[in-house]
């Protein structure tokens, strides 16, 4: 292993290229510049393509034929940017592509501004584009997990044939930090399924196109068979201080960093605080809410967002336990102290259910 000072947006390329990426197609937008970047300096020296698209909708399809061909490819962008790519993300899950795109995400909606928001959680993680489909999503809360979520994302991608988003907020892209690098790097092969040119793949096709209703109803449902698997094996989250807990923060990304801090700081007042972070956005860890739940009074989300994490929180309980709510939009960040006396008052408010609880069994 070797480790490297870097920022979070360069990781994403160096673990890329040591994952066997010998295609990034792109198109540079603030906070995701350096992605574009790190490929352009980085790609053609290990014998990759690095090209800049005019458009995002050029970068995609180009991901789509490189992809079609065999080849381990990626691009990278922010909000507007993914906007503009939806169509083609939608058509590599109906052709069972895999790629990787990175989501460095920025105010928004529309133009926004450059600050570090979560809003794009709803268009990537439901899926913006057009039918039944999901892209499998995962969120990185350091400049590590950038480089090791990216080597995951190459390997669900293959493993699934489908396109896997590393979703990170503008601070984790921009934060630089040690990260480690394995020594060893994948070597590229080729697929059995790709259109590569030769005899053996003269037969093979990709198209995302079914024109009989029924080889439509029968591919989709191929397609929801995968999505179940990616269900049952690869959720996974970081369970901080869970055991015994009795009140829950939940957050992703760089809210992530600031709930552990308020943690430690909680539970050393003496106050019975742990932290959830989702680490696979889609698919959701619903199953560690669900345990949590058996001994929690009560879930807190924490998000730079109006309020989409904390749906599929919300599902992921079914009313098992009530959910409380903080946010700040627009480029803000929650702020320790505003989270702290978040999880103060919610532990005021557990210590009275508590009484009135002891209180009514003193009576019966």
């Amino acid at each position: 292993m070797h480790k490297q000072l870097m920022k979070g947006n360069e990781a994403i390329v160096h673990s890329a290229i040591l994952a066997g990426c010998r295609g990034f197609y792109g198109y540079p937008i603030t906070p995701a510049s350096e992605i574009t970047e790190a490929a352009a300096l980085y790609m053609p020296r290990t014998g990759g393509v690095f090209l800049q698209a005019e458009s995002e909708v050029a970068a995609i399809n180009m991901l789509y034929g490189a992809s079609s061909a065999g080849i381990r490819c990626m691009t990278a962008s922010s909000g507007p940017g993914i906007s503009l790519m939806q169509e083609g993300i939608s058509y590599m899950a109906g052709a069972e592509l895999p790629c990787v795109i990175a989501d460095i995400t920025r105010g928004g909606p529309g133009l926004g501004n450059l600050g570090s928001e979560q809003s794009d959680y709803h268009q990537v993680v439901k899926g913006g584009g057009n039918g039944s489909y999901h892209t499998i999503v995962l969120a990185p809360h350091s400049a590590q997990e950038m480089a090791d979520l990216t080597a995951l994302a190459f390997e669900l991608a293959d493993r699934y044939r489908n396109p896997v988003v590393v979703m990170a907020d503008g601070f984790v892209g921009q934060m630089m930090e040690p990260v480690e690098f394995p020594n060893a790097a994948v070597a590229p092969r080729l697929p059995d399924w790709a259109v590569a040119g030769t005899a053996q793949s003269r037969g093979n096709l990709i198209t995302s196109l079914h024109m009989d209703i029924n080889d439509l109803e029968a591919h989709l449902r191929k397609l929801e068979a995968k999505y179940r698997e990616a269900e049952r094996k690869e959720a996974r989250a970081e369970e901080w201080f869970t055991e015994g807990a009795e009140i829950v923060l939940v957050g992703y990304g760089i809210v992530g960093r600031i709930l552990k801090a308020v943690t430690a700081e909680a539970r050393a007042a003496g106050i019975n605080v742990g932290l959830l972070r989702p680490i696979t956005l889609y698919p959701f860890p619903t199953e560690h809410f669900q345990r949590l739940a058996r001994r929690a009074r009560v879930f807190a989300v924490v998000e730079m967002s109006n309020g989409q994490l904390i749906e599929d929180v919300r599902l992921a309980l079914n009313g098992a336990r009530p959910v409380e709510f903080l946010n700040r939009m627009g480029g803000n960040v929650p702020s320790h102290d505003e989270v702290l006396a978040l999880v103060r008052t919610l532990a005021l408010d557990n210590l009275s259910v508590i009484k009135t609880e002891e209180e009514q069994m003193a009576h019966v």
